[in-house]
């Protein structure tokens, strides 16, 4: 059985805007956060890609790797993952074809099979598209065949980016994804950080069935974790009201912008809403760090993977930036 010490950690970033802050000030911290993720050394860190939420900056996930990627020097970048419902595969190989020819071995990309955000804001990015979910595994091939060498008679290449053979990641929320990355022997990643009813059967039913591939030659998973680490539990808890009351709003359909912790979540939801809160938070770590590394060690005996990749919607950037160094302390011997 594996520890701490023998997994990666990771960021999902999905640039959250706080309630008194513009776009600006959100795209900067991401900066400022991956710049402090690579001095820490973590393992990756990945945008998200969200259409149509006031409350998330990272919906051209492309654009903004292309700025991280400008201003560091060495940590893996990627997409956690592209919407691939939303984008033509070439169009994709050919802009992240481009951030790969510019910084190359530092990308990577991620792909959903869901569109991330609402239908009427489907409709939009597809602009007449008919292409739907039942494509997914198609698209993911002809991405594939783009980022490999050319083959003969291929009428059609990514340039730039055919040759760059970029890592691509599957991930998923349900049985899915899982059942086609363990096919096509690529890593996969689950989005438990939002959605972890089906995590131990994604993983299992992934593991099972892994065949070994030019990409990667075993199961590789990671998993996401909401995490909200202080100096103490008492100030972990007061900082998490600030992800309570924005997972609040996204399942009652208000504002995703940040708000600031208060004392106290009584009276500001209903016990149903407080439940539905708690399943979509089922496996997030919030505590001081002697609390989270229990919580850690927990989830590791349980599902055993490779990789935890972390999600931190805490309201004060400083203490968002000292939530991850918290995690990596939380990871070292001793």
């Amino acid at each position: 059985m594996r520890n701490l010490q023998d997994i990666n950690f990771s960021i999902l970033e999905l640039a959250p805007v706080r309630e008194d802050q513009d776009v600006n000030f959100s795209l900067q911290h991401a900066l400022e956060l991956t710049q402090h993720a690579e001095k820490l050394g973590y393992e990756r860190l990945w945008l998200a890609e969200h259409h149509n939420m006031d409350g998330i900056a990272s919906s051209a996930t492309a654009v903004l790797l292309g700025y991280l990627l400008a201003n560091t020097q060495k940590i893996r970048l990627g997409s956690g993952g592209i919407m691939l419902p939303n984008h033509a595969p070439l169009v994709v190989a050919e802009q992240f074809g481009t951030l790969e020819t510019l910084y190359p071995g530092r990308l990577e990309l991620g792909l959903g099979r869901a569109p991330g955000t609402d239908p009427v804001t489907m409709r939009a990015l597809r602009r007449g598209r008919q292409e739907t979910e039942d494509q997914f595994p198609q698209d993911v091939l002809e991405i594939l065949q783009y980022f490999g060498d050319r083959q003969p008679g291929q009428r059609i290449s990514a340039t730039p980016g055919q040759g760059t053979h970029i890592p691509v990641w599957l991930l998923g929320s349900s049985l899915f994804s899982a059942q086609l990355a363990a096919r096509l022997g690529l890593p996969y990643s689950f989005a438990s950080h939002f959605a972890p009813r089906m995590l131990g059967q994604a993983i299992q039913l992934y593991r099972e069935n892994f065949q070994p591939s030019e990409y990667l030659d075993k199961p590789y998973v990671s998993m996401g974790v909401p995490t909200v680490v202080a100096q103490t539990d008492e100030e972990a808890e007061y900082l998490a009201t600030s992800v309570y009351q924005r997972i609040q709003a996204l399942l009652t359909g208000q504002s995703l912008k940040l708000k600031p912790p208060v004392d106290g979540m009584d009276g500001r939801w209903t016990a149903s809403e407080k439940i539905a809160v708690q399943n979509f938070l089922a496996m997030a770590q919030i505590g001081s760090p002697e609390t989270v590394k229990q919580g850690l060690n927990k989830i590791l005996l349980n599902y055993d993977v490779d990789e935890f990749i972390f999600t931190c919607d805490i309201y004060d950037t400083d203490k968002r930036l000292e939530n991850f160094s918290l995690l990596m302390d939380i990871k070292q011997p001793g």
